[in-house]
């Protein structure tokens, strides 16, 4: 899995994946992690990246030619009906899909390359998400100041579900959303901790009560504190 990330801001990645599973899986070849200047694909003495919306209005726009160059050079493209099968193109945006686990396993079991461009200002002008990009997602209903913390975000949610990444197979399924429902607890050593044990089902070797007893959970804290995934 390769990932380009266009930005006008690169250095904002200079040690953001030299951490943890990403850099575990860079270094065993899993995936790779570029950052790219949007200013290199600009064609006048400024570089300039951004100008005034049309209409009027405050802030600035993200211009369409240095990103639709960046693209097609990054990608070897130059329409969306031309990229390579397994490549997507993601504009991170407030106005994209949500990001789910769902769309996260899709990503990591559908794609090879993913180019992520990171909105600034008041967006990026339209033409972009029109033509040329494959996906627009957001990573929640708020508003960032660009797309840079959100493409840590979606690399790190892709990543970890490439095969291989997390080291178990197992651990990617049981964790919360991948069923639908929130993690269950978990708890470690020791057993008891300021006048808190840990529950005594999990030490007593029966396999089919913790299972029991992990989905019961899960169902509870999925009551209480994300209702909105039991529909």
């Amino acid at each position: 899995m390769r990932f380009d990330i266009i930005t006008i801001f690169p250095d904002f990645f200079r040690e953001a994946f030299d951490f943890g599973i990403i850099r575990r899986a860079r270094l065993a070849g899993l995936v790779e992690v570029a950052a790219h200047d949007l200013r290199r694909w600009t064609f006048d003495k400024h570089r300039q990246v951004d100008d005034r919306p049309f209409g009027g209005g405050v802030g600035l726009v993200l211009k369409p030619e240095p990103i639709f160059a960046a693209v097609e050079n990054l990608t070897g493209a130059s329409e969306r009906s031309l990229f390579e099968k397994g490549t997507r193109v993601v504009l991170l945006s407030p106005q994209g899909r949500v990001l789910t686990q769902a769309v996260a396993q899709e990503l990591a079991t559908e794609a090879e390359h993913i180019v992520l461009i990171c909105g600034r200002y008041e967006g990026v002008d339209e033409r972009v998400a029109e033509a040329l990009v494959t996906d627009e997602i957001s990573i929640g209903d708020y508003v960032l100041t660009g797309g840079e913390p959100a493409a840590i975000v979606v690399v790190d949610a892709v990543t970890r579900l490439i095969p291989g990444a997390l080291g178990s197979e197992t651990s990617a399924v049981n964790e919360s959303f991948s069923d639908g429902l929130l993690d269950y607890p978990h708890y470690t050593r020791p057993p008891e901790f300021r006048g808190m044990r840990v529950p005594e089902v999990l030490a007593s070797g029966n396999h089919q009560e913790i299972a029991r007893w992990r989905t019961e959970r899960a169902l509870e804290k999925t009551q209480r504190n994300r209702p909105d995934l039991l529909k």
